[in-house]
């Protein structure tokens, strides 16, 4: 290149010289020709470039430091409108004076590079439409846990639970196993993070679908986890045990031939005993090994005080064949045994929720007026009334002796209502599913109805 341009130049006349020497050399080239220009042996001039690199150096990495700060601040992230229910419940939760990546991000400047860099995807998805719900796929590390958290601790701050942390994290088990709700509530198990949801997520709503129950450890995740110690199981070596369940994926494939893909089953759908799932008959396994009636080859003790200092059993329990003669109590203080015998408390799963039902909640809890018909749809519905309910009680005597027996047991209406917590009146309709522990309904021998309701 260089000896065509020459060949030319020497070709050119002396006015065509002049007017191309006139024509503009650019910045660049200039600024190199000065630079080319210098003379390096002198000192001062290397002290300059010293200097002018190392105020570029500094330059650089005050932009990079800036940038990295100003991108893990909670105030950048809420600046996506998709994390709304992340935000809201954070700035809500006890975690609200700390960075977003005082969790997320594994402590150490090489990890937050990285992180950074892996987090160009999220500005991709943020423009062609994030994954709906968003489901957190990286568990918050241990380590992240421990930059505030001591390990060795054994009551909690209610001064209830005897938790001994240290030997939980000797058996390396993630604190988020037990915490997952600690700063989000749980939105992604609840279903309510979803892309409809997002305009909900005010301050004003916030009280409303953020309560302890939800960030608060789940009583059901440490019953779910030592039932399965005591059956020789580490559930917590596989993290996805202590991450939310995703969704993604579900209808990948359909109608274009390729395999479709199934979301886990949901665990917490729980029904009576009749025809209900594994979930109903596991809740009730774990719930009479927690009451004391199943402890053989138990390496974890499920009793109660095994965890708790100040659970009292209520006084009318200890009434001799309590579990026989409690049909009363419950009928007429029924909220109150729910208080204790609900089946969140016993299971890992929460079920998903309507967002707009929540938001509706004023928060007054309706009162209970003693009804039979409520006291049976619970005792059906409920795994830890049907633990019992499903089986036979001791008063009927043998099948052949009760058939001829039980009038007297049935003889008013309230007595019958009764009889109705287990059994159906009638014979299911055809297509449908009855909730009752017993297919025995009543009208199979009493075809006519009964005497005391003809006429009515």
């Amino acid at each position: 290149m260089a000896f065509w341009r020459k060949s030319k130049q020497t070709e050119t006349s002396p006015e065509t010289e002049t007017r191309e020497g006139k024509k503009k050399v650019g910045l660049i080239r200039r600024l190199w020709r000065k630079f080319r220009n210098i003379d390096w042996k002198n000192p001062v001039n290397r002290w300059k470039l010293g200097f002018v690199l190392l105020f570029g150096l500094i330059a650089m990495s005050g932009t990079a430091y800036g940038a990295i700060a100003f991108t893990s601040s909670p105030s950048f992230c809420k600046s996506c409108h998709e994390m709304a229910p992340e935000y809201q419940t954070f700035k809500a939760s006890a975690h609200s004076e700390i960075k977003c990546t005082q969790c997320h991000i594994e402590p150490g400047a090489k990890n937050m590079v990285l992180h950074k860099i892996e987090s160009m995807k999220e500005v991709y998805y943020h423009i062609v439409g994030p994954p709906d719900p968003i489901v957190q796929t990286v568990p918050v590390m241990k380590v992240n846990c421990g930059q505030c958290h001591s390990d060795n601790r054994l009551v909690t701050a209610t001064g209830d639970l005897k938790v001994n942390h240290k030997k939980h994290i000797k058996e390396d088990i993630p604190c988020i196993t037990c915490h997952a709700g600690v700063a989000h509530a749980k939105v992604v198990d609840r279903g309510i993070n979803g892309s409809e949801t997002y305009d909900h997520w005010t301050e004003q709503n916030i009280k409303k679908l953020m309560k302890k129950e939800y960030t608060n450890p789940n009583m059901g995740t440490c019953i779910d986890c030592h039932d399965k110690v005591n059956k020789g199981q580490k559930p917590w070596k596989d993290i996805a045990y202590s991450l939310p369940v995703s969704t993604h994926g579900a209808e990948k494939g359909k109608g274009d031939g390729a395999e479709t893909a199934t979301a886990e089953p949901h665990e917490a759908d729980v029904t009576g005993v009749q025809g209900s799932h594994e979930t109903t008959k596991k809740t009730q396994e774990i719930i009479l090994q927690a009451i004391g009636k199943q402890k053989d080859g138990a390496k974890i003790s499920m009793d109660c005080f095994t965890c708790h200092k100040e659970v009292a059993i209520p006084k009318s329990h200890e009434k001799v064949k309590w579990n026989e003669s409690h049909g009363g109590t419950a009928f007429k203080e029924l909220n109150e045994c729910i208080n204790c015998h609900q089946d969140s408390k016993w299971i890992r799963d929460i079920a998903k929720q309507d967002i707009l039902e929540l938001i509706k909640d004023d928060g007054v809890k309706e009162k209970y007026v003693p009804d039979i018909t409520v006291v049976k749809d619970k005792s059906r519905d409920s795994a830890f009334c049907s633990a019992c309910h499903g089986n036979r009680p001791p008063g009927h005597l043998d099948s052949d002796k009760w058939l001829t027996a039980h009038a007297s047991k049935a003889e008013t209406k309230d007595a019958k209502a009764r009889c109705y917590v287990c059994h159906d009146k009638e014979k299911p309709a055809e297509g449908t599913k009855s909730t009752a522990p017993t297919d025995v309904y009543c009208k199979y021998c009493h075809r006519t109805g009964f005497k005391s309701e003809k006429g009515v």
